[in-house]
């Protein structure tokens, strides 16, 4: 290699490196070897063209906690179906107790007709055995009443008029001994009565029977498809960056899960034709998703405290329809709020981390009802439902499957391409009502649905809304003076307040 002498600033002869006599940059003898240095060794190339940029590993990787709801769905029963359409029924156990609407019994009678809510008439059948809470029985003579030992009702028949069952006294009050039934007392307007066996006499062997028939709600599957096209040419370059078919298909598939578990969330159902081409017209079905689900929606007000905690929990596992778990997929905002909950006042409340069935880290609330495990749902963030959240039973979901997930791979015709797919066919659906949907959004109730207020004051509600459903977390004299707290109460039209009972 040729040197020339050049003098610096300070005067001192130093070799300037010149190339070899081929005029190449490849050999610069004298130098560190450095980022620079090495750059310009190789003809030009700029020292930020020269290293190779880091890429994360996590980034071509799919994380299956961004998406919980789809998780959820394929751990859930799976019932493989021959039309995407289907019939769902979401199916509780059978009604316990009914609430007079009016009074009735009183005087010297020994039968009365029971006042109940419409269709509630049907549910009590002859030869049933029906027990009235908070009114006392009498002793075996019927002379002195028994207080604590409630009164119980046999019903002999129904009310033509208005199907309302017609009862006789077992305990009632008796002139004498000998009499078979007692007197019936007054039952007030608002009475719980809880519904027992039927009772047969000796030589009985046919009763009505039980007519379960539930509603059924139609579904929609949806078929939900992803494609990627990656041409020869580029799969055959070597890349600055280390991508490849396996890391674009994981990205893809990662965006179709992210994508599918929103729609699981928010989609709406229909139904539609649209033209295709070569193929004529062809349906098209949408979902619909699990927020549109729920039979029961919290109406969240103010900051949540361990009392509203412990009426969720009562209410989830203490219905008629009991789950085994409890998970409850929260917004960011949500969460936040529940874990600023002052516990210090609640030592029995025992809060701890911990890794669930599926796999997730997850926050676990313990209650005497049962534990409540709470995991952040990214999906929420998104769809605008960040200080909301959904209580489900893992074991109350159904994953209904018309075409079971599949992938493919064809030649791109005409091309120097390959097409890789994947496609699936189905829908999630709730089964029973115990799942809760917590609105803190304030949206307007679902149709259909039970809107339930957590309401922690010793004042009635001033802007009470007719039909929704007060959940007392204290006594509320003010609503009642038999208002207690755990208790739910409702509005009519005129005001008026009354315990709510039925299915909520």
């Amino acid at each position: 290699m040729a040197t020339n002498e050049t003098i610096n600033v300070e005067g001192i002869k130093t070799p300037t490196l010149k190339p070899d006599t081929s005029g190449a940059s490849t050999q610069l003898p004298g130098h560190a070897t450095t980022v620079s240095n090495a750059a310009a060794a190789t003809g030009g190339i700029g020292s930020g063209s020269f290293l190779g940029a880091a890429v994360d590993d996590e980034l071509f990787r799919f994380n299956s906690e961004d998406t919980p709801l789809m998780n959820l769905m394929l751990r859930a029963k799976r019932v493989n179906v021959n039309s995407p359409e289907v019939d769902h029924y979401m199916i509780d156990e059978a009604r316990s107790t009914v609430v007079t609407t009016d009074s009735c019994g009183g005087g010297r009678k020994v039968y009365c007709v029971l006042s109940l809510e419409e269709n509630d008439g049907n549910v009590i059948r002859p030869f049933t055995t029906l027990l009235v809470k908070g009114i006392d029985g009498y002793d075996a003579d019927g002379k002195e009443k028994t207080p604590g030992k409630d009164l119980m009702l046999f019903v002999t028949g129904q009310d033509p008029a208005s199907t309302n069952p017609v009862v006789r006294a077992v305990n009632g009050e008796k002139t004498t001994p000998e009499d078979e039934f007692g007197t019936i007392p007054i039952i007030p307007a608002g009475t719980t009565i809880v519904i027992l066996a039927n009772s047969l006499y000796e030589t009985q062997k046919e009763v009505d029977p039980d007519l379960i028939l539930p509603q059924p709600s139609r579904i929609f599957l949806q078929k939900r498809g992803m494609n990627q096209v990656v041409s020869d040419y580029f799969e055959s370059q070597r890349k600055h960056l280390p991508f490849s078919k396996a890391v674009i298909a994981e990205q893809a598939i990662a965006n179709f899960k992210v994508r599918g578990n929103r729609t699981l969330w928010a989609g709406r159902a229909g139904k539609f034709k649209i033209n295709v081409s070569k193929m004529g017209m062809q349906y098209v079905y949408t979902t619909e998703g699990l927020r549109w689900q729920f039979k029961r929606e919290i109406q969240e007000r103010g900051e949540w405290t361990v009392d509203k905690i412990i009426a969720l929990a009562k209410m989830f596992f203490t219905g008629e329809d009991v789950p085994k778990s409890a998970i409850l997929l929260a917004g960011k905002n949500l969460l936040e709020s529940i874990q600023k909950i002052n516990y210090a006042n609640h030592p029995e409340i025992h809060i701890t981390t911990k890794t669930n069935s599926v796999g997730w880290t997850v926050t676990n609330f313990h209650t005497v009802f049962g534990d409540i495990e709470i995991k952040r749902e990214p999906t929420l963030d998104r769809l605008g439902w960040s200080n909301s959240g959904a209580l489900i039973g893992e074991n109350r979901l159904v994953h209904y499957v018309y075409s079971a997930e599949h992938s493919f791979e064809d030649r791109v015709e005409g091309e120097e391409a390959t097409r890789n797919g994947l496609l699936i066919w189905d829908a999630v659906a709730l089964k029973g009502t115990c799942h809760v949907w917590i609105d803190g959004e304030k949206e307007t109730a679902t149709t259909g649905t039970s809107r339930i207020v957590l309401w922690e004051s010793e004042n009635a509600p001033e802007d009470a809304v007719e039909g929704t459903n007060y959940y007392l977390t204290k006594d509320c004299p003010e609503i009642s003076p038999l208002a207690r707290a755990g208790q739910i109460w409702k509005t009519g039209p005129d005001g008026t307040w009354t315990q709510a009972s039925g299915i909520i």
